[in-house]
Parts: C-alpha cells; sequence; structure tokens
C-alpha cells in the first residue's frame, strides 16, 4: 500500500482529492432519498458504459478487464457528478463550495493531509528501497 500511494501519480492524486472531497461533504449533507440514489446509480451505468466504450478501441479489449480502476472510476464519477447537486440542493453551494468556510477548509484540510500522506509514503518507499540497494 505504502509503494502503491508512493508511486501515485499526480493526475490520480487529483482523483482522489475530488472524491475526498465529495465524500465529506456527502457524510456532511447525507440524504436516505432513494429515488436520488437510484437516479444517480442509473446515470452513473448509462454514462460509465459510454466512457468506456470511448476510450477502449474494441469491446473486446474493454472485456479483458486488465485495466479495472480506469474501467470502474469512469462509473464512479458520474455517480459523484449526479449524486453531489442533489445533496446540497438548497444547502447556498456555490459551484462545490458550501457557504460556510470552515466546510470548505475541512474539506481543504483532508485533501491536503492526503498529499501529505502520499508524499510521505514516497519518501519511505524511496529509503527501503535504498536501504535494500545497500
Amino acid at each position: 500500500m505504502i509503494k502503491y500511494l508512493g508511486s501515485m501519480r499526480v493526475k490520480v492524486k487529483i482523483l482522489w482529492c475530488y472524491f475526498l472531497w465529495y465524500l465529506y461533504f456527502l457524510i456532511k449533507y447525507f440524504d436516505i432519498d432513494p429515488n436520488l440514489w437510484s437516479c444517480s446509480f442509473g446515470i452513473s451505468l448509462l454514462v460509465g458504459f459510454v466512457l468506456n466504450i470511448n476510450s477502449y478501441d474494441s469491446l473486446k479489449d474493454f472485456l479483458k478487464l486488465e485495466d479495472k480502476w480506469k474501467i470502474s472510476r469512469f462509473f464512479i464519477i458520474p455517480f459523484c457528478v449526479s449524486s453531489f447537486p442533489a445533496i446540497i440542493k438548497g444547502k447556498g453551494f456555490i459551484l462545490f463550495f458550501s457557504p460556510h468556510l470552515i466546510e470548505n477548509l475541512y474539506a481543504g484540510f483532508i485533501c491536503i493531509s492526503f498529499w501529505s500522506f502520499t508524499y510521505l509514503c514516497k519518501k519511505i518507499s524511496k529509503f527501503h528501497t535504498e536501504k535494500i540497494m545497500n
């Protein structure tokens, strides 16, 4: 796990930060409405399949399921995008920012902590590799 986090590319860290931001506000403003979640799930299936079809040269390549992370995030992202507006509806958000500064700071702190942790994992992994080499 430390090796994975330490070798994580910047674009993947950005995706994880988006997801952590989403999770913070999902937990903060969770809505149990089954219609919200079923619609979001349906949209994620529809858009996820389209994105996967678009990103693979053939159906055969898609069915190999070699890159499970890539395939799954094409379903996860539309789910988050479609459910987030419903979760924050009527809460005074501007784009995806809370009207309460402290909430934005908490969510930002989670993202900064994640980046710091991946940096620490990179250093630990590098140190461990150097130790083995010597």
